[in-house]
């Protein structure tokens, strides 16, 4: 059972593979309960993979963005739900990095490796119903906020708020049980069903000034606009860590389970030629959507290590390079989702399998940001050699 030493030895890659075999067992009965993955959750915390992103010199395991998303695509091949937390969590630590000081990150860097400290999502740029006020050498945050994911059984939020006389918009990191926080287990969306992507209500929380992000700041500078590029990249390999096990379902299926159609005159179904020909375009789709992928975050990196030094042309890079990845991921995978049942045959639609949470995790997921304005911005660099406007988003 989890957690488990055996679990917890070895690489952040060993480490992450053995965690995705224990969550694979129980993925599709957790889609069917959704709520909390607790144990699943804890697990993560005992196998100090929560300070995979945070420098040897803070306890952490120092490692880069490539390896890092690696590992959020293994264990989303497992649980989408557990991938998307996970990554939620490596974002909030960056967010801290690239809007904060020094001071800031450090302190929080060291305490969560010591601490094994999860850290949950309360920034939600589009929803402004949360209101900051200011109160001598304090800020009152009041308000909700819609798709918090991972802020149930956090430890840290990172918050946003509009304040209530300028408009600006307010960046926070809290303890997510400060009083006044409350995270309501009100995620019942027909997909990611365990990343508790619910409602979180701020009345009158105290949120002292060395709190605020302000130094850069959001979106900032070159740098600090890296932060949605890198929540862009997550969510590419989310999805293509779907696609990915959308594909080995179906392939398992197909080859144990699905039987050939009596017009296809072949004795098993892996002889048909259709359906070779269906899993030879998923396996294109799938190879092209990795490359991709693989080479924006080895670009991210690069712009990471250039720190301040980065240019907008640099970061522009990278934003095209995310975003061309996220497009072929995103399609591939809602394809295969669809057509995985075509080569696997009536018996894989079994409640009981529940191989539609595939469909669902992704079409859930990809509606984060409507896929028509990535390729805008790729079209409008192509016609025009406009880099990608810097938002929260691109």
């Amino acid at each position: 059972m989890l957690p488990d030493a055996t679990l917890t030895n070895g690489s952040p890659q060993q480490i992450a593979h053995r965690l995705a075999a224990a969550f694979a067992a129980t993925a599709a009965e957790r889609d069917a309960q959704g709520g909390t993955p607790k144990t699943e959750r804890d697990a993560l915390r005992a196998s100090g993979l929560l300070a995979l992103s945070i420098p040897e010199a803070y306890g952490g395991f120092g490692a880069n963005w490539r390896l890092t998303m690696d590992v959020v695509r293994t264990l989303g091949r497992a649980d989408s739900s557990i991938g998307h937390v996970f990554g939620f969590h490596h974002l909030m630590l960056a967010t801290v990095r690239l809007f904060g000081s020094t001071e800031q990150w450090s302190a929080w860097f060291e305490q969560t490796a010591r601490r094994q400290w999860f850290w949950g999502n309360a920034l939600n740029p589009l929803d402004e119903r949360a209101i900051s006020r200011s109160h001598q050498d304090w800020r009152e945050f009041s308000g909700q906020k819609s798709f918090c994911s991972g802020a149930l059984d956090s430890e840290m939020l990172i918050a946003s708020a509009r304040d209530a006389d300028t408009g600006t918009l307010l960046i926070a990191a809290v303890p997510t049980g400060r009083s006044g926080i409350s995270v309501a287990q009100d995620w019942e969306n027909m997909g990611q069903r365990q990343t508790d992507s619910g409602t979180v209500t701020f009345e009158k929380v105290r949120v002292e000034n060395h709190e605020i992000l302000a130094d850069p700041g959001p979106l900032s500078t070159p740098f600090a606009c890296l932060r949605p590029l890198l929540a862009q990249l997550i969510l590419t390999n989310i999805y293509l860590s779907i696609g990915e096990s959308a594909f080995n379902d179906a392939r398992h299926y197909t080859l144990r389970e699905a039987r050939p159609w009596h017009a296809a005159r072949v004795e098993k179904t892996a002889e048909d030629p259709y359906v070779l020909g269906q899993f030879g375009e998923f396996w294109v789709g799938l190879e092209a959507a990795r490359v991709l992928t693989d080479r924006a975050a080895e670009r991210f990196d690069t712009a990471w290590n250039r720190g301040a030094a980065l240019t907008e042309a640099e970061r522009g890079e990278v934003a095209l390079a995310i975003a061309t990845a996220k497009v072929a991921a995103t399609e591939t995978g809602l394809s295969i989702c669809t057509r995985m049942f075509d080569v696997a045959g009536a018996r894989a639609t079994h409640g009981a399998l529940r191989l539609d949470r595939h469909w669902r995790n992704l079409r859930t997921h990809t509606l984060h940001d409507p896929l028509a304005y990535k390729l805008r911005e790729i079209g409008e660099w192509t016609l025009t050699q406009r880099y990608p406007t810097p938002s929260f988003y691109s």
